[in-house]
């Protein structure tokens, strides 16, 4: 009797041994369980879309194509993060992003050459600035009508889709414009618009030295103010984990050859001889993909370590309370739709590039995919609560889902039927998770 109750209780005891220490990993370690939830659940999806694909999914070229597709979404979500976290929304995106796309495409087609000659060195500035300018304006507008005239911003933002998308077609007649400027297309990716081998492992060596004294620099501050201290094993299982995410994703572009035509017309061009085997040049990281990580930390910055980016997230838990306050909650809202407008000017500039064109179907449906980027990464549309980071990687999410559909030859209404489903779940597991935790 003795024995069989022991032989029982064994079992148990070594599961709530096995419990306790992962509660504790997770708490010495403090890791966001659904942000590491969401990073499992992407696994999976790349890990099935491999099976499926006969092995065509986690192979270096569909990875760096996925990383470069999913930049300008990555970017517009992250403007869209604070846009809901202020319990607001914004439909226009897609629309403001093909707009300003066309409007940077004429001037560098038809107007800059006039004036500067072509090729000249500034005209990717120019644009650029031309498109960031054009599209803080339009934010500034939809801004004003929602925070002074109290229009709501469902509707402001429906009207701005249907606006602007009527605007990208009226700005050339519905005609297509192209080629960009050389310098403009390499924002776009592209063998010429990666940094090459040696770049991409510096660039993750400042990456890595970043991590190392983000979390020396934490602890200092903590031992400073008195407040508890992560253990030691903790804060070196971040840093190896980490760097190891760094490294193997440069390993992975590094592993991404030049096609042999363009190895054929560089090496032809600079006078190198290509041996029997072949001349393997490796892509690097795609300069697209290094603005959106830029953008991804200037915007964690703002949201995290600014008064404005405090002020947003006292707006979204309280709006009356931070207005009693004495915060300008209207200014705040037409600052935070102009940074929106702001950002779509970015990821259309990249969209173009990597087109080579500005076409009146970008941007088409962005919306939705921006919008289930933000919830996914687990921004609530309660307002509040949200992460720049973790609508990053919602936007790599939405992206996998629909360049592993393409993989499989799945055509593309039923993507969309799949990416409206994965939207409603999200919101839906969302509510779910957020009432577990009270």
């Amino acid at each position: 009797m003795t024995d069989n109750s022991n032989a029982t209780a064994s079992p148990q005891g070594a599961r709530q041994s096995e419990e306790s220490a992962i509660t504790r990993f997770f708490r010495a370690t403090e890791v966001d369980t659904r942000m590491l939830g969401m990073l499992g659940a992407l696994m999976l999806i790349w890990i099935m879309f491999h099976l499926f694909s006969d092995g065509r999914f986690l192979t270096p070229r569909n990875l760096w194509n996925l990383s470069v597709q999913t930049s300008s979404v990555a970017i517009m979500s992250t403007g869209m993060v604070l846009i809901i976290v202020t319990r607001h929304i914004d439909l226009s995106v897609g629309s403001i992003l093909g707009f300003v796309a066309m409007i940077m495409g004429v001037t560098q087609t038809s107007f800059l050459p006039d004036l500067l000659g072509l090729g000249s060195p500034v005209t990717w500035v120019i644009t650029l600035s031309v498109g960031i300018v054009v599209g803080a304006l339009i934010g500034a507008i939809h801004g004003y009508v929602i925070a002074y005239l109290a229009v709501p911003a469902f509707i402001v933002t429906l009207g701005g889709l249907l606006v602007w998308r009527g605007a990208a077609w009226w700005v050339t007649s519905g005609q297509t414009v192209a080629p960009m400027d050389a310098t403009f297309r390499l924002m776009g990716g592209g063998p010429y618009g990666s940094i090459g081998a040696f770049w991409s492992w510096v660039v993750a060596a400042v990456a890595c030295i970043g991590i190392l004294l983000m979390i020396v620099t934490t602890r200092r501050n903590r031992k400073r103010f008195n407040f508890p201290l992560r253990p030691l094993w903790a804060e070196l299982t971040l840093v190896v984990v980490g760097c190891g995410a760094v490294l193997s994703a440069v390993a992975v572009a590094n592993n991404y050859p030049w096609p042999k035509g363009i190895v054929k017309r560089y090496a032809t061009a600079n006078n190198i001889e290509v041996p029997d085997g072949g001349l393997f040049i490796a892509h690097g990281i795609a300069i697209p993909v290094l603005i959106a990580i830029a953008v991804g930390i200037i915007m964690t910055f703002i949201a995290t370590r600014t008064r404005f980016g405090r002020y947003v997230f006292a707006m979204g838990g309280n709006p009356e309370a931070a207005e009693l306050a004495g915060i300008n909650t209207r200014w705040v809202t037409m600052k935070i739709f102009i940074l929106m407008g702001i950002l779509c000017a970015i990821a259309g500039a990249i969209s173009t590039a990597r087109l080579n064109a500005s076409t009146n179907a970008q941007g088409t449906l962005d919306e939705l995919l921006v919008i289930a980027a933000a919830v996914i990464g687990g921004t609530s549309l309660g307002g509040g609560i949200g992460t720049i980071v973790g609508a990053m990687i919602g936007a790599v999410v939405m992206q996998s889902l629909q360049s592993g559909m393409v993989l499989l030859g799945v055509d593309a209404p039923f993507q969309n039927v799949v990416v409206g489903i994965v939207l409603v779940l999200a919101v839906w597991l969302d509510g779910l998770y957020r009432r577990r935790s009270v």
